[in-house]
């Protein structure tokens, strides 16, 4: 039983978790994983120019964002130069296929069962993925004129075999995470990554300071801290949807009625980070292919020139588009997620309904409209998010701290799932948690 405290809350709990032998011992066998992916972060690849290494991922806005993902292991080419991505690029791509070929929804269907065949052909699409992902950025690290290996094919393909063992090593320990530790395992390590760079990014920010900026590092801790407060509100988000059920029971011969009442959650922001993910990839595309046939001397500039100089990160061109292309992907994520989960079906078979609405098209057209009016919020906030580092620097006038809006995102949104499932060990164990 729970012992009466003086305590403040948040204090208790988490002096109860260490009293919870089970509960301890998957909290310490998670920062042991994550150890060892930090470990795996600093052993590096040979034959790579540190220093023009350096420089591209300073001027590359979605392999900054990867490198910050991966903790830095991107930028020191390490055997973990790749993190998770190209299992999260699977997984999506998983998502988007389950609803339209009949054999995976088939799988989808058969419960946990089903699940695991569908994780099983997620890992084998990783594979692919990784190395076609691998191959592509030496490719491209390459045409931005920095060194990587040799040209002979042999050792190209033992860095591609290498970079793609170390994603699927990351991948393993990530599912042993989620098995024996706390948490999501892949959103796990994505979140060590990010907060392993905290501390190069307040040098920047200190070392900008000192520069002579102290106001515009201010205004960059207000922004970031309003920007903290809207993410955490618009993960929490939902809109209560409320349905009854009545089922019918036997009792001594006899049929009884019997009703009930709960909600669903419809969630603002449903489509989670994955829009800003598609967004930035669409963005960069024509910027980088610029690359292999602008003038590199900038003495007789062409087409190509211009369409480089306009897709950068820094261009109000740049970032209209993208504000545009996350809203657009956010509707077209949350509707195809929406569609998987077949609510107006499922209300139908459990016997369901939402009070004062028809069960099946009316219900569908109804729970449509909802979704369209709710993920408009989600979609104009994640577009907010996407093009925040743009606007913070202008108003704050630092140039080399930038406010990763996206990483935050990811960062507190792994934060408040590790802590409700937190929350509930302890509220299983009849102890008070962190949540009221």
């Amino acid at each position: 039983m729970q012992r009466k405290t003086t305590r403040p809350r948040l204090v208790q709990a988490m002096m109860d978790i260490w009293t919870l032998p089970d509960l301890r011992q998957r909290i310490l066998f998670t920062l042991g994983i994550l150890v060892v992916f930090r470990f795996i972060a600093h052993v590096p690849l040979p034959g790579v120019d540190p220093g023009a290494l350096k420089k591209f991922f300073e001027g590359s806005l979605l392999f900054g964002m990867l490198d910050l993902f991966s903790g830095g292991a991107m930028a020191e080419f390490s055997i973990a130069a790749m993190g998770v991505y190209p299992y999260i690029t699977a997984s999506i791509i998983m998502q988007l296929l389950v609803p339209v070929i009949p054999s995976l929804q088939a799988l989808s269907e058969q419960g946990e069962l089903g699940q695991q065949k569908i994780n099983r052909i997620t890992h084998l699409i990783t594979i692919p993925l990784a190395a076609l992902q691998g191959y592509a950025m030496i490719a491209l690290l390459r045409a931005s004129g920095v060194t990587v290996g040799s040209l002979e094919p042999l050792t190209i393909a033992s860095i591609i075999i290498t970079m793609v063992a170390g994603t699927m090593f990351l991948v393993w320990l990530g599912e042993l995470i989620t098995e024996r530790g706390i948490g999501n395992g892949i959103s796990i390590i994505i979140f060590a990554g990010i907060v392993a760079r905290v501390p190069a990014i307040v040098g920047e920010a200190i070392v900008e300071a000192q520069a002579g900026r102290p106001g515009g590092l201010i205004a960059y801790i207000i922004l970031a801290l309003a920007i903290l407060v809207l993410i955490v509100i618009f993960i929490e988000a939902h809109r209560r949807i409320p349905v009854q059920y009545a089922r019918s029971t036997f009792r001594g011969g006899r049929m009884y009625r019997q009703s009930g009442s709960t909600y669903i959650p419809l969630r603002v922001n449903t489509a989670g980070m994955i829009p800003l993910i598609f967004a930035i990839a669409l963005m960069q595309l024509p910027g980088t292919v610029a690359t292999y046939f602008m003038d590199t001397t900038g003495q007789n500039p062409n087409f190509w020139n211009t369409i480089h100089g306009i897709f950068q990160a820094n261009t109000a061109v740049y970032n209209v588009l993208y504000f545009a292309l996350v809203i657009g992907f956010t509707f077209f994520y949350t509707f195809v997620i929406f569609e998987q989960m077949n609510l107006p079906q499922t209300l139908q078979q459990q016997s369901g309904f939402v009070p004062g609405v028809r069960p099946g098209k009316a219900t569908a057209d109804y729970l449509n409209g909802i979704i369209k009016r709710i993920t408009f919020g989600g979609a104009l906030f994640l577009a907010i998010v996407a093009i925040m580092p743009f606007v913070a620097q202008k108003i704050t006038n630092v140039s080399a701290l930038t406010i990763q809006s996206t990483a935050l995102l990811i960062a507190v949104g792994v934060a408040l799932d590790t802590m409700k499932q937190l929350e509930a060990q302890l509220t299983m164990r009849r102890y008070e948690g962190f949540l009221k």
